[in-house]
């Protein structure tokens, strides 16, 4: 899955709930997938000299009661590690704030996941991470802290702060074929593509009958609005709640395909430089557009890249999922995250740390996704799940963030 962010803003964003609960994941407990191991590159581990000294604190979050921490095995910390865009400093279990407090079952299912395709260095690892999805949070808690080690992630300068935002998948009406409100079109994949790159733009598509001709019957479903329509390009996938010629009603997913291989611009970015608005998060956004319905097209045309889909069914066991990642595996609301996986490597469980005025998280999370816009050494973009309010925090988190890598010992 490939997506872009859109949340940034002038202005202070609106308070949120301070605890993200995903839908539907304390009853994914109970879910037993056949899993599949598969192979992908390992990580550098080239040695890297000690930092100087360890930075300060950049975020802030609460500090509640907490169980107590596992004891360590013996011995000294092992070498820095070093990745293409980051470093990997070795750390005590205690520096990780919130540890003994997360409820881990809820990261198990996502980890399972990623043991369907394991780093090398996590396949000894898969059939007790499979056998620990029905164990007790102590004895999770208890089986990381002997087998891995916590390492805090840094640029290559030793910064080790960053930034958190987050994407969702939409939640759409549509219908198979156009009329009766529906004239928005979400495309297959056009006739002959590939023999011209870059393809059109998004203003040609829309304007050019050669363009169109190209994408004569590829139409996979039709929305309503425009507006909405970006949101699935922007996210890179979306559930269709679809009306069938016959009458009949039945989800299925949206999911990435290929683009037209055109720049991706910002409408946000777009919208604050023609000082149109203050606050570029979806919200502002949104409500620009319901002042402004006569300019949607030329705010829509400022983003020229155009995003292509395929059908995919959703049975109930899918539709508890999200859709595939980068990693080639489905995305756990909250537990997965997109990384830049030049500092991360796809299947790395990951703490995650980061407070502000949309949301406080102290949490394990698996690194399973990308983005165009996820890039450098500490950047997360947060799977919030579907539907609106994960709409609503995917439209307003953008806030500092630290992370640390757990790597087998």
């Amino acid at each position: 899955m490939v997506h872009h962010t859109m949340a940034m803003s002038t202005a202070s964003a609106s308070n949120a709930s301070s605890k993200i609960s995903p839908m539907n994941l304390r009853l994914l407990r109970l879910v037993t997938t056949a899993l599949i191991v598969g192979t992908l590159a390992a990580c550098s581990t080239r040695p890297l000299p000690p930092p100087s000294a360890p930075p300060g604190p950049a975020i802030t979050l609460p500090q509640g009661p907490a169980a107590p921490l596992p004891p360590e095995p013996g011995g000294p910390l092992p070498a820095p590690m070093a990745q293409p865009k980051s470093r990997w400093i070795p750390v005590h279990w205690s520096e990780l704030p919130g540890f003994t407090s997360d409820a881990l079952y809820e990261a198990w299912n996502a980890w399972v996941r990623s043991c369907e395709r394991p780093l090398p260095a996590f396949v000894p690892l898969c059939p007790d991470i499979r056998r620990l999805s029905i164990a007790t949070a102590e004895e999770q808690r208890e089986w990381m802290v002997a087998r891995l080690q916590p390492y805090r992630i840094e640029a290559p300068d030793g910064n080790a702060d960053g930034m958190l935002t987050s994407y969702y998948e939409p939640y759409l009406d549509a219908a198979r074929m156009p009329g009766n409100g529906y004239t928005v079109p979400l495309h297959a994949l056009p006739a002959g593509f590939g023999a011209r790159k870059p393809w059109y733009t998004r203003q040609q598509i829309d304007t050019l009958p050669e363009a169109q001709a190209a994408l004569a019957g590829r139409a996979i479903a039709w929305v309503r609005d425009p507006v909405e329509a970006l949101v699935v390009h922007i996210q890179g996938s979306g559930r269709l709640r679809i009306q069938e010629p016959d009458g009949s009603v039945r989800l299925v997913r949206v999911a990435f395909a290929g683009t037209n291989d055109q720049p991706y611009q910002s409408v946000g970015r777009w919208l604050l430089d023609q000082g149109l608005v203050r606050d570029a998060t979806w919200p502002g956004i949104r409500a620009w557009t319901l002042q402004n319905p006569q300019r949607v097209q030329e705010m829509l045309w400022a983003n020229p890249r155009y995003v292509f889909f395929r059908e995919e069914p959703l049975s109930p066991m899918d539709a508890a999922f999200g859709p595939r990642g980068a990693q080639g595996v489905p995305l756990t609301p909250g537990r997965s995250i997109a990384v830049d996986r030049q500092s991360i490597p796809y299947g790395t469980p990951v703490w995650l740390a980061s407070g502000g005025p949309t949301a406080q998280l102290q949490r394990l999370v698996l690194a399973q996704d990308t983005g165009s816009a996820i890039v450098g050494a500490v950047r997360a973009d947060y799977f919030a799940g579907w539907g609106q309010e994960a709409g609503d925090l995917a439209g307003r988190l953008k806030q500092g963030l630290r992370l640390w890598a757990l790597w087998p010992r």
